[in-house]
């Protein structure tokens, strides 16, 4: 869950663009609700941090897809671009270089069976 050396990078790297990509052009449903800026900005800070990376990226993701509900919004790229970027950031995880890895850190988890009392 928490891969260091190259794949750990890339998911930074990834983490990083997917935010820029929020900041640079903004979702067209925040220009419906401009409150939804505070959001985005803490969605970003959230992202670069690693901090909650699969939650994050899932809010972000359901962000941009209610951009459909936009009337009048016509490029579909900058929609789909990021939402699939924050679906593939959801799924794979934060990396080594995260807050969540410090926090949660290597664990292997065991499940043993239970018995009856």
């Amino acid at each position: 869950m928490f891969p260091t050396g190259a794949p750990g990078i890339a998911l930074l790297m990834l983490r990083f663009s997917l935010a820029a990509t929020i900041l640079d052009k903004g979702s067209p449903s925040m220009k419906a609700a401009p409150s939804l800026i505070y959001l985005a900005v803490v969605q970003c800070l959230l992202l670069c941090l690693g901090f909650l990376t699969p939650f994050v990226a899932s809010s972000v993701c359901l962000l941009e897809l209610t951009a459909f509900l936009v009337p009048g919004h016509t490029e579909w790229r900058f929609i789909e671009l990021p939402s699939a970027n924050a679906a593939a950031l959801a799924l794979l995880g934060p990396g080594a270089y995260s807050l969540d890895a410090r926090r949660f850190g290597r664990r292997v988890v065991v499940f043993r069976p239970t018995r009856g009392k």
